[in-house]
């Protein structure tokens, strides 16, 4: 097959987690109301640190040294070095097995025209080998469970390792062992073929995801554990944030005792400058300031949020991709040329490596029947870049998925890509960290070669 590669546009996610608090009222230390009026106390830092009468920890409050991120794709998850809660992750871990359980046995009972579970009796081990052994394949499920649903367990995943303590890295690569073995070669696999997107799209959104949840119950918490000042839809909004961490309280008051190691709580500290040039420090739950500065007359400050991370690698190395292909399949499938549209998931390791997940879907005219065919190729390629810093930036690309028509997988092909891409950069974002993605726009021409189809 030979393809034109897409017009690119890559987006990078950015999450901003704002504390929320208390009014604090100043004019009483100030000499004057005119310069009340002009004096706003200057942050000089703000941290959140992990309630230590609660189980959770935080990476940022762990002290690697420097030469830890010499190597900044290690992974510590079965040799902490640094303060990870090793423990707590493994009670986290059996607890998820107990609930997937029930999940699955929601979806058992849901329509299969939703989950796309088929229910044929057989026996279960059986089917389960049957299962394993013809996948992994693109699969048909309802959109809002894949993109959705998928990425927000994914996101679960992340966060038990998170809160145990574990760099945004090593909570990825749990969240992504987790959804492979326990969910997509586990669970599910009882009752539908592991699907390829699912692979990849619930641990790397659900790095997005998870993150963000992750700093969104720090400023809930931080506010009272108040939403839109309800107490109720604060509680419920937690529990959704992390369910996992949630169910183990429950657990734990239903029976009086600790069954799982669970409790999350967090505790903000700030230095305040103050008029004589002093600093205060604060330990608040709640951190925001309005400062009062005549009768009847006051001036708030934005929220503002910090909190130090010196690890290179974050969510910010996921990116996205969306345009058009002109896709000319190779005569085996009878197909005229035509436009499609592709989608492209993957992880910017470098400046110069990345890898992605690919979908292109055209509706062709088949050559016989002159009628319009849903023509669809998937694959997972790695991508090398040239002259990475600079605008004209070559890439070579090299991969492997396969092709099919009328979403019929009797009639799929085994593909291997390969490919010298020109690319021209437009960057919108005139800053690339080290492994951040990059907001950029792609202009650029491919020929992409398969081996001949039998």
């Amino acid at each position: 097959m030979r393809t034109l590669l897409p017009t690119l546009i890559a987006t990078t996610f950015s999450i901003s987690s704002l504390a929320i608090a208390e009014k604090i009222d100043f004019s009483t230390a100030l000499p004057s109301y005119s310069d009340a009026v002009e004096y706003q106390p200057s942050p000089q830092s703000f941290s959140i640190y992990a309630d230590s009468e609660m189980s959770n920890s935080a990476w940022e409050e762990s002290q690697p040294q420097y030469s830890f991120y010499e190597n900044p794709y290690r992974v510590s998850l079965f040799s902490p070095q640094n303060g990870e809660d090793s423990q707590r992750l493994w009670s986290q871990t059996k607890s998820i097995g107990a609930y997937g359980l029930g999940v699955a046995g929601v979806l058992a009972l849901m329509p299969e025209s939703i989950t796309q579970w088929e229910k044929n009796g057989d026996p279960l081990l059986d089917k389960w080998w049957d299962n394993v052994s013809q996948g992994p394949v693109w699969d048909r499920d309802v959109w809002y469970i894949n993109y959705l649903g998928h990425p927000y367990f994914g996101g679960v995943y992340y966060q038990s390792a998170r809160k145990s303590g574990y760099r945004q890295w090593d909570s990825f690569v749990y969240s992504a062992m987790m959804s492979t073995f326990y969910w997509e070669y586990g669970v599910e696999a009882f009752a539908e073929i592991p699907s390829i997107q699912d692979l990849f799209v619930t641990p790397i959104l659900g790095w997005v995801y998870g993150e963000w949840a992750y700093n969104k119950e720090q400023e809930i918490r931080l506010s009272g554990s108040k939403v839109w000042g309800s107490s109720a839809l604060g509680t419920t909004t937690l529990f959704f944030l992390d369910p996992v961490d949630s169910l183990g309280n429950g657990v734990n008051q239903l029976f009086g005792r600790q069954l799982v190691t669970a409790g999350t709580g967090f505790i903000g500290i700030q230095d305040i400058g103050m008029p004589d040039g002093t600093s205060e420090r604060q330990f608040k739950f709640q951190v925001q300031y309005m400062l009062d500065t005549t009768p009847g007359s006051s001036r708030a400050r934005n929220n503002f949020y910090a909190q130090r991370n010196d690890d290179p690698i974050t969510y910010g190395i996921v990116g996205i991709s969306a345009g058009a292909s002109y896709v000319t399949p190779s005569d085996f499938w009878q197909l005229e040329s035509g436009i499609g549209a592709s989608f492209s998931l993957g992880l910017h390791f470098t400046p110069a490596i990345s890898a992605h997940l690919t979908y292109t879907k055209a509706y062709l005219t088949d050559h016989e029947q002159q009628t319009s065919i849903a023509y669809e190729n998937y694959s997972v390629n790695a991508l090398y870049y040239f002259n990475s810093d600079s605008r004209f930036r070559p890439f070579l690309t090299a991969g492997f998925g396969e092709a099919m028509k009328n979403m019929d997988r009797k009639q799929k092909k085994f593909q291997l890509n390969g490919g010298l891409v020109c690319t021209i950069k437009s960057t919108a974002i005139g800053r690339y960290k080290q492994t951040g993605a990059i907001r950029q726009c792609h202009a650029q021409m491919s020929m992409i070669f398969s081996p001949p189809e039998r």
